[in-house]
């Protein structure tokens, strides 16, 4: 699973650049919101990361968790704080959720590994 995880890092920045490409407009607005929303401010980058996270893990988008993952620990989150905010999501969105905590664990363990 880890070195699928892996690839999905490789694969996404691929086709993100691919996406660049052929809508490049789209795209440079969005990770144009993306910069604005994501600095620091009067939350941290790591709170910001969390909050991502959990919208991720909620709405159940694999590739959300995965990114928002990697970006939480590159901005400082430990495994317990990544696992906590993914406890708190659970406690609001039970048994969907509970099945996506696993790829929030595998996703740590790949890039921590």
């Amino acid at each position: 699973m880890a070195e699928d995880i892996r690839k999905f890092f490789v694969d996404f920045k691929h086709a993100a650049g691919n996406m660049n490409k052929l809508i490049p407009d789209g795209t440079k607005a969005f990770m144009n919101l993306f910069a604005a929303t994501m600095k620091e401010g009067k939350l941290s980058v790591k709170q910001k990361e969390l909050i991502a996270l959990a919208v991720g893990l909620a709405i159940q988008c694999e590739p959300c968790i995965k990114l928002h993952v990697q970006k939480a620990l590159a901005a400082g989150a430990t495994q317990e704080e990544i696992l906590e905010a993914a406890q708190v999501v659970l406690m609001m969105g039970g048994g969907p959720v509970f099945t996506h905590i696993p790829l929030v664990i595998e996703t740590i363990d790949a890039l921590q590994s």
